[in-house]
């Protein structure tokens, strides 16, 4: 028994600072999904791997399945609403989002600050989430755009041209 209630501990996870990401898959009829998850982690450079999390019982689990690819996508700053905009399921998800269809038939969002196209080498049970490790294939990286970033239940950025690098 723990000392401390779910709420609490979603108050604690919230302290931490994450990057904003919109993973998209297809369906077995190469529908195409999307969604947004703040769980996302570099794993090794070599090989190059990824991890981020999703509930187990998703209905995206079946389109992420070790052998698939999806696309995931570092939203840009700008780019809160298309956070909240896949934060909940809808019908015709890309209907309205400024996109197109990249190589490998992934859809890709427009403007982000970073792209991995990967493939999923394992997935791993995590208490009530699946952690989904993959394999990063190709990558498209923006470094004058600012990142997405939610901590505390907000949105944020950073301003790059005050960080002090030594």
């Amino acid at each position: 028994m723990t000392s401390f209630t779910s709420q609490e501990l979603r108050k604690g996870f919230a302290s931490f600072a994450t990057g904003v990401t919109v993973i998209t898959c297809l369906d077995e009829n190469n529908g195409h999904h999307g969604i947004t998850i703040s769980s996302f982690n570099s794993v090794s450079l070599e090989p190059a791997l990824i991890l981020w999390s999703l509930k187990k019982h998703s209905r995206l689990m079946p389109w992420v399945e070790v052998g698939k690819k999806h696309l995931i996508h570092v939203l840009e700053r700008s780019q809160e609403d298309l956070a909240m905009h896949f934060a909940t399921v809808k019908q015709d998800q890309f209907a309205e989002v400024e996109h197109k269809l990249a190589e490998s038939g992934l859809t890709q969002i427009e403007h982000c600050v970073a792209y991995y196209e990967c493939e999923t080498v394992s997935i791993h049970t995590g208490g009530d989430h699946n952690i989904i490790i993959a394999k990063v294939i190709n990558l498209k990286n923006h470094p004058e755009k600012e990142p997405l970033i939610f901590a505390r239940s907000k949105f944020l950025g950073l301003d790059f041209a005050e960080i002090k690098t030594t």
